[in-house]
């Protein structure tokens, strides 16, 4: 229960204010489009995405050590982080 509700945490924040959910909030806000329909296709394109996510960090977590995959996700926040700064 404990890796689920880390999960939901992280990725609910991560997405919070992002440009999925500005898109999503902008699809919501045109009133030709069906409020449900949005919700149905923001939801099925976050399952798929994160379907690739699960089977691509499952195949790469298999064959680098966690220590080494931690570190280079480190190291992209961070060069993230400077890029961003920086410009």
């Amino acid at each position: 229960m404990e890796q689920l509700i880390t999960t939901f945490v992280a990725v609910f924040l991560a997405e919070l204010g992002d440009k999925t959910q500005l898109a999503t909030f902008s699809f919501a806000a045109n009133p030709a489009y069906n409020k449900w329909v949005v919700l149905l296709g923001s939801c099925s394109a976050l399952v798929v995405i994160s379907t690739v996510a699960v089977l691509a960090g499952s195949l790469v977590g298999s064959l680098v050590e966690p220590k080494y995959l931690r570190l280079g996700s480190g190291l992209i926040f961070i060069a993230i982080g400077i890029l961003t700064l920086l410009r």
